[in-house]
């Protein structure tokens, strides 16, 4: 791998590797969900989750949409969901 490839493949795994941007990933991986529904699932504060999607965001990971007074978050590059389900399938064994 070229410098700038391996730059760039760090950058996108640091904005991943914190937990709850792992976990919002994992949620994200099949659906679009509203900063709501989110937040339920991660179990932290509008806030927080907000500081953490939009990590994701200025990364390119995710984008969202506004459709009245919600806003719906997706991961918008099948690279990053091909890498979620790789993971889970690595590292999360079915029971």
């Amino acid at each position: 791998m070229e410098t700038e490839h391996i730059d760039t493949l760090s950058k996108l795994l640091k904005s991943m590797s914190h937990p709850i941007r792992l976990k919002i990933l994992c949620l994200l991986r099949d659906q679009e969900l509203s900063v709501g529904d989110i937040r339920n699932q991660v179990k932290t504060t509008n806030a927080n989750v907000s500081q953490h999607l939009n990590i994701l965001r200025n990364q390119g990971i995710i984008d969202c949409r506004k459709d009245a007074n919600f806003i719906y978050n997706r991961v918008t590059d099948p690279r990053i969901t091909e890498l979620m389900k790789t993971m889970q399938e690595l590292y999360c064994p079915h029971k």
